[in-house]
């Protein structure tokens, strides 16, 4: 499952999978306790494949930022918890995207990320690459048989 079916909805604590899409929403189940809930379309809701991180000279798509995670912690999750003190969270991600503006992602930013990254990662959602390149290996595999 690709990040472009995983929803965080403004007011809702954690994650969300998209299930199905409704006349007035969808419907969406929580990552944090598996619950169902109707969502309208007038909730402000974010895919996270659309999230992008300020930095200095462009917008690093979320996905690019959990790839450079994934790759620090060698696969597993995050050494600091988003619990952690303002300082350490800029520490953190300044050692992911060492690029990114200071004074447009804010701390609160940088626990969401840190939160949202473990919690695929609870839920074995690790793969962060573009769809395209997901189908492309596909393709290439089926083309390989």
């Amino acid at each position: 499952m690709g990040l472009n079916k995983i929803l965080s909805v403004a007011g809702k604590p954690g994650l969300y999978k998209l299930l199905s899409q409704t006349r007035s929403g969808f419907v969406a189940e929580s990552l944090l306790d598996g619950k169902k809930i109707t969502v309208s379309f007038k909730n402000n809701v974010s895919v996270l494949s659309e999230i992008a991180i300020y930095t200095l000279e462009e917008e690093v798509p979320l996905r690019e930022v959990f790839e450079k995670i994934k790759e620090k912690e060698e696969g597993g999750k995050t050494s600091i918890g988003h619990k952690e003190d303002k300082i350490k969270l800029e520490e953190y991600l300044f050692e992911i995207l060492p690029n990114y503006d200071e004074d447009r992602v804010y701390a609160s930013d940088i626990k969401k990320i840190i939160q949202w990254y473990n919690l695929l990662h609870d839920h074995g959602i690790t793969d962060f690459s573009t769809e395209e390149a997901a189908e492309d290996t596909v393709a290439e595999e089926k083309e390989a048989e």
